[in-house]
């Protein structure tokens, strides 16, 4: 994988033994969010002032190979930190969905095209909704499109 460098873990307990779980079994293991029983994601990114790699569970938003990554934060006012991180570089990140991670490169989704996102995500995850009327800022919809190797 092209994202290499030195790993910080969450400052979130439950978050860092999510991503742990998750990972040491290939995701077999922590790949629902909490006790819903919906599907996550592992997404990786490189912290945009530390430059050190971050891991993230997401819901898990797919439709024919491309995936959603709702930057919610639970429907608070601001973006949560790896929002900036992904703006920053947005060919630096990857997406674990089942055993192996791979390469994605992101965009932000506006117009029709987050329309059609913001569908899927709350279809698969229905407390965005809720999220976004208390949020006070339209939550951004990052698009993840796999990378071809070579």
């Amino acid at each position: 994988m092209s994202l290499t460098g030195e790993y910080e873990p969450s400052t979130w307990q439950w978050v860092r033994d999510q991503v742990d779980a998750y990972e040491r079994s290939g995701g077999r293991e922590a790949n629902t969010l909490r006790d819903t029983g919906l599907p996550v994601i592992i997404v990786t990114s490189r912290g945009h002032r530390s430059g050190k790699i971050r891991k993230t569970p997401l819901m898990r938003v797919e439709h024919q190979g491309r995936y959603a990554l709702v930057a919610s934060k639970g429907g608070a006012p601001t973006h949560p930190e790896w929002y900036y991180n992904l703006k920053a570089d947005p060919r630096a990140v990857m997406i674990q969905d089942g055993p192996a991670p791979f390469d994605v490169e992101v965009h932000e989704a506006d117009g029709a095209e987050r329309e059609d996102w913001w569908r899927r995500a709350v279809e698969a995850y229905p407390p965005y909704a809720e999220y976004q009327a208390k949020a006070g800022r339209v939550i951004p919809v990052f698009v993840a499109v796999r990378r071809q190797v070579g």
